[in-house]
Formats: C-alpha cells, sequence, structure tokens
C-alpha cells in the first residue's frame, strides 16, 4: 500500500508523523512511504531526506510551492503503486496497528474506502458519530461517515484511477470533492472504530492551512465543487437530498452565517452572494428544505426571494437572534425571531418552525412485571425542553417491528416520581395489560418497540422509549420472560422485554407450538423396491390430546391425491412406516402429509437435508425414463417431490458440464 504525505513547513510535526507510518505493524516491506516537499523553507525537505536515509521505504519528492496540499498529493498519486492509498497530513500521526486494521477490514468486506477512528490532539474537532462502532460494510445512506469529508482515509487505489481522482489546486475544501466522489462510487465503506487509527493535531506555530485559508474567498471554488460532484453522481431524489443536506447545511449556510458578515459590503454583494444564491435556486430542492433547520431554512429562502439586505441582517444577528426563546401556537413550536409573522417581512411560518427539533429528555427508570398477571409496569421521568411539565394525554406507544399492526396506545400516569434536577422532568407510570392492551384482545405475537409521546402544552413529540443507565458490567435489567395467561389454540405466549444494544426498549411476544401428534424419524427410497419412497416415525407423549396419523398423503398441486396406510409394528407399539411407490404418481408436483383422522389437522412431512432423486421407466427397459428429486421449499414447509419425465438432451448437457 502507498501513504501519501503533503509536507509545507511541517516542522517539528513531520518527523512524527513521518516516524509513525515507518513503525506500523503491517511491516515495511508492504507499505512505500511518499513524502513530497511542497517548497518548505522551515527545513522540512531536509528533514524527510534525513529520513529517508534511514527509511528504504520513504521516498521523498522536492517541488516548488504550490499554496495547497492537492498538488502534493496528486504528486503522490502520480507515483503510488500500492492496492490502496492513505493520505496523511503532515501535521498528524497514526497509530502503531492502525494501517493493519484498516487494510484488514477492506480485505475481509472487498470494501472500497475504509474510516479509521480519528483522536483529537490538542483540541483540534474530530468527528465522532462515525465511530460509534466498527461497520465491516456500510455506505452513506446507512451510516455517519459523509459527515467527514476529509481525505485522511483508506482508498483502493483501483477505484481511484477508474474515477481519474485528482485534488483540484485550491487551498482549502480541496479535499471534499474528492472524498464525496470516492464515496458516491466506492462498493462499500468499512469503519475501523474500536482502535485509535488517526490523530489529528494543531501546529505549534498555528499555520495549519484550515487555520491560514479560512476565508470564504479560499472555500468557495471547493463548495462549487462538492455540488457539482453530488449532482453528476446521484440522480435527482430523496437520495440526492440526503446527501445535499450535508452541503447546504455546511457549506452554505455555515459560511453564511459566520463568515459573510466579515466581508465588505460590496465584495459581499457583488461578489459571493450570487454564487450562494445560484447554489440556493439550484440545489435546494423542496426534500432539501424540509430536511435543514429552521434557521437555515431562514437564509435559503432570503437567498430564493433575492432579498440580500434581510439575509446580511439576519447573518450578523444569528447569534442573538437564536437566544430569544419562542413561541407555542396551536400544538406548534416557533424560534421568536424578529421576522417572525412580521406583515413586511412575509417569511413563511415554516422557517421559524423548531417543534421537531426540541429536546426531549426522557429516561426509563424502571420496568417489572406486577403480581403474577399480564401486566407490565413501566416507569420514568420526561420533559420536552422549555415546554414546563408534562400534560396528562402523554401516551406510550406499542409499534409493531417488521409486520403490520396499527400503532397500540396506553394512557401514561403523570405527576408521579418526579425526577430531580435543574430543569426537573415530570415522572409517568404505565400499566400495559397484555391481555386486553389491543383493544380488549391479546398483544399478538411479534417484537413490539416501545416509544412515548410525550406532551406539554399541546405540542407532542414522540420519542423512543429508552435506559441509559447500565449497571458495573454496562449492561441493562430487563423484567424476565414470561409465559402469559392468555395463551393461544397454538400453545402457550410467552413475552420478552429485553433492551437493545442502543438502550431502546423493546418487547418480544411469541407462541410456542405444542409437541405434535408424531414426529418423522426417517425419509429414504427403498432398496428392494425402486422408486419406493419409504417414511417412517413415531407418536409422541402428546398423541393422546391429537388425532392419529392414519395415512401417507401426496397431493399433486393440481388436485390429484394418493394415499398409503400407515402401518403401526404389533403389540401397541408408537412407531409406524408407509410405503409409497412414486412410480405410480403422475407428473407433477406432489405434497407429502400424514392425515389425520381429523382431515384440518394434517402433519407435515419434513423435507430430509441429504435426500436424493431417483429415476425409473414407465414401462419396458426401453420405456422413457421418469425422476422424482425432493424440492427445497424450505424449512417450516411440507416436503415436496418433483416427478417428470428425463429430457435426455439436458441431462447429458449437465454430464458434460
Amino acid at each position: 500500500m502507498s501513504v501519501i504525505i503533503p509536507a509545507y513547513n511541517a516542522m517539528p510535526e513531520v518527523t512524527k508523523c513521518v516516524t509513525s507510518v515507518m513503525e506500523q505493524t503491517l511491516g515495511p516491506d508492504k507499505i512505500e512511504i511518499i513524502a513530497v516537499d511542497d517548497g518548505s523553507t522551515d527545513g522540512t525537505g531536509s528533514e524527510l531526506d534525513r529520513l529517508a536515509r534511514t527509511c528504504s521505504n520513504l521516498r521523498v519528492v522536492h517541488r516548488p510551492n504550490s499554496g495547497g496540499a492537492g498538488v502534493p498529493r496528486n504528486t503522490g498519486l502520480d507515483l503510488a503503486g500500492g492496492d490502496y492509498v492513505f493520505f496523511l497530513d503532515s501535521d498528524d500521526y497514526l497509530g502503531p496497528d492502525a494501517l493493519r486494521r484498516m487494510v484488514a477490514m477492506a480485505d475481509e468486506n472487498r470494501t472500497d474506502v475504509v474510516l479509521g477512528k480519528m483522536v483529537s490532539v490538542g483540541g483540534r474537532a474530530v468527528p465522532t458519530a462515525v465511530f460509534s462502532h466498527n461497520q465491516p460494510r456500510t455506505d452513506v445512506f446507512s451510516s455517519h461517515a459523509y459527515r467527514t469529508l476529509g481525505c485522511w482515509k483508506l482508498f483502493r487505489r483501483s477505484l481511484i484511477e477508474r474515477l481519474e481522482l485528482r485534488f483540484p489546486p485550491y487551498r482549502n475544501c480541496e479535499d471534499k470533492p474528492f472524498t464525496a466522489a470516492a464515496y458516491l462510487n466506492a462498493d462499500g465503506i468499512s469503519v475501523v472504530a474500536d482502535y485509535d487509527c488517526y490523530y489529528s493535531r494543531n501546529r505549534q506555530n498555528g499555520n495549519n492551512l484550515t487555520l491560514t485559508a479560512a476565508d470564504l474567498v479560499h472555500r468557495m471554488d471547493g463548495t462549487r465543487l462538492c455540488f457539482e460532484t453530488v449532482a453528476r453522481y446521484l440522480d435527482p431524489g430523496p437520495r440526492q437530498d440526503r446527501i445535499m443536506r450535508r452541503h447546504v447545511e455546511w457549506e452554505l449556510c455555515g459560511p453564511l452565517r459566520a463568515l459573510l458578515p466579515r466581508e465588505s459590503e460590496q465584495r459581499a454583494r457583488e461578489h459571493f452572494y450570487p454564487q450562494f444564491r445560484h447554489w440556493a435556486l439550484t440545489y435546494v430542492t423542496d426534500g432539501v428544505f424540509q430536511l435543514i433547520a429552521p434557521p437555515d431554512r431562514l437564509l435559503v429562502h432570503l437567498l430564493r426571494a433575492d432579498r440580500f439586505e434581510d439575509l446580511m441582517t439576519v447573518a450578523r444577528h444569528a447569534k442573538a437572534d437564536a437566544e430569544r426563546g419562542h413561541v407555542v401556537d396551536k400544538g406548534r413550536v416557533y424560534c421568536a425571531h424578529p421576522f417572525f409573522r412580521d406583515p413586511a417581512k412575509a417569511v413563511p411560518d415554516v422557517c421559524f418552525d423548531i417543534t421537531d427539533r426540541l429536546p426531549v429528555h426522557h429516561e426509563l427508570a424502571g420496568a417489572a412485571w406486577t403480581g403474577d398477571g399480564d401486566v407490565l409496569r413501566l416507569g420514568g421521568h420526561a420533559r420536552i425542553e422549555s415546554l414546563g411539565p408534562l400534560q396528562p394525554t402523554t401516551r406510550l406507544i406499542l409499534r409493531p417491528s417488521g409486520f403490520r399492526h396499527p400503532d397500540i396506545r396506553v394512557p401514561a400516569t403523570v405527576g408521579t416520581a418526579p425526577h430531580q434536577g435543574d430543569d426537573a422532568a415530570a415522572g409517568f407510570t404505565v400499566d400495559v395489560d397484555l391481555s386486553t392492551v389491543d383493544e380488549g384482545a391479546p398483544l399478538g405475537a411479534g417484537q413490539w418497540d416501545l416509544y412515548l409521546d410525550v406532551r406539554a402544552q399541546d405540542v407532542s413529540r414522540t420519542v423512543r422509549l429508552r435506559q441509559t443507565r447500565t449497571d458495573a458490567d454496562g449492561r441493562r435489567a430487563a423484567p424476565p420472560e414470561r409465559e402469559l395467561a392468555t395463551g393461544s389454540r397454538h400453545g402457550p405466549t410467552t413475552a420478552r422485554p429485553f433492551f437493545t444494544p442502543q438502550g431502546t426498549f423493546s418487547l418480544d411476544v411469541r407462541q410456542t407450538e405444542a409437541e405434535p401428534a408424531c414426529v418423522v424419524t426417517g425419509i429414504a427410497w427403498d432398496t428392494f423396491a425402486p422408486a419406493t419412497l419409504v417414511v417412517s416415525g413415531r407418536l409422541t407423549g402428546e398423541a393422546a390430546h391429537h388425532p392419529h396419523p392414519v395415512a401417507l398423503r401426496a397431493e399433486e398441486d393440481a388436485g390429484s391425491v394418493r394415499e398409503v396406510p400407515l402401518l403401526y409394528a404389533p403389540h401397541g407399539s408408537r412407531t409406524f412406516t408407509a410405503r409409497m411407490p412414486v412410480r405410480n404418481l403422475r407428473r407433477g408436483r406432489w405434497t407429502l402429509t400424514l392425515r389425520t383422522d381429523d382431515p384440518k389437522s394434517p402433519v407435515p412431512v419434513p423435507t430430509p437435508k441429504a435426500l436424493s432423486g431417483r429415476r425409473w421407466y414407465r414401462a419396458a427397459r426401453l420405456g422413457r425414463p421418469y425422476y422424482a428429486k425432493p424440492l427445497a421449499d424450505g424449512p417450516k414447509r411440507p416436503m415436496a417431490l418433483r416427478v417428470a419425465p428425463v429430457r435426455p438432451v439436458a441431462a447429458l448437457r449437465r454430464r458434460l458440464g
């Protein structure tokens, strides 16, 4: 693999950066290091040459200064020969086992991009959400990977060359379009989160590019390429909207609010504002508009409406306006912004509606069965931030997971067991009677996820019920599994409360099948009677409560039926045998069951795992050959046989491969 290090005036950090690669457990024979000195004047080039004399796999390239990290990275890419490429900034360094773990993750999962856990050194900001757990194979739609567009990742070089990816010669945001294009075309993304791979730090002299090239003028070209890259590789629609949202929030609205007010009025109006407005009109679809936060919606609305003065007013006073509080009206919560419902401004309410973004603080404090009944009692506390006490209309919601059924709502009793704190949340208790919870009927089988519809000031917010507290071993105590008094004709019903790894609370309801009247113990072809299937079995302890099986039944899909009797062993034995002459069945698909005296209660014959097919001739030796073979319909389906004539040409082709 190839590690590419662009370096400009990187002393003294560059020494630790390069030596961290030399000391990788992956081994020097598997790593080539390409360090590109971008016209340094502080001795960085000399230090790289010194390190190269101690390490045969370190190659140093000296070039005139380009003003950014993109051009030296491209120089390294042109020289790279490894199957993988890793970009390492000269400010930063690697954990000793980082490259081995990332290469192993890519090899094992055949992924094109691998993210290694980043660690902050000296307070430099690093992404955290994507590194919550290892992800062997994911993508930008199923993870938080797209939140980090820095290029400090492992890339499969074939992906880079196939896309002809190179870095644009910008001082800032040059790596975002590169990484975005790789993400959107990658055959899988992996995340190594259980090891500190990449240590990100600020330079002692404070001349990191992200700090010295932070003005709008250094960002605009890179931002434009970000939008164009997403539009190039994703068709319009919800998937594109999800990815565009990141760039609208971070590359459009963020700089508008933080950087545009620093510019002169003329430069802001004539140079930057037209570009921002073009992006808002071109890339912020209605779908993106709904996804972004209300403060960003306000900025986009003003851009679309071509209201430069109002936009600048909002940008200059963003911090103060965010602290003005809120207004509650008809179950919705709005920012108390000066533009809110100002007739002269005519800004739609959706630009101030923060209802769905208000934090909900809650905790499931306890869950237990009450007595010997089917009642599960839940207790905890909850509040919607800044909206005061809970209302009695707060409800617990049982929501089906993976199957169709309407939500089930259970009233909560509020105001009990208040939670103590600076902003106290009201306590709640809920008694869930599983025998009558579904409009008087028992709770049906399946997994039910529990939610809380938290209500205050007629505002409703629904959150997944969870418990954050754990014991010393990191576990959460759920009530034990319980067999419910409300069983069914299919057998007893059990309810198992449990916590997911994320701490959310669910309930698994299952109906345990009763033991059948008999079990099949053997299925085989008769050795002495060609094309005769022998099925053997025995009665179980439950046979006294069920109709006895009396015949082996073969039913063809078109409706034809053949039966042979079950022969029980003498002297009251509970074992039986049936012999079905398959050669007498006509062509078609036949399902096998054991018929009982009750035609509504057949016993399925299971499909054996190792039963081969069988051939025979319908008439004389020279007659047409037929075959019967079991079909793989699934472990819970009765055994099925396919009976059909052999097609000699097809059989010969299979034999010849």
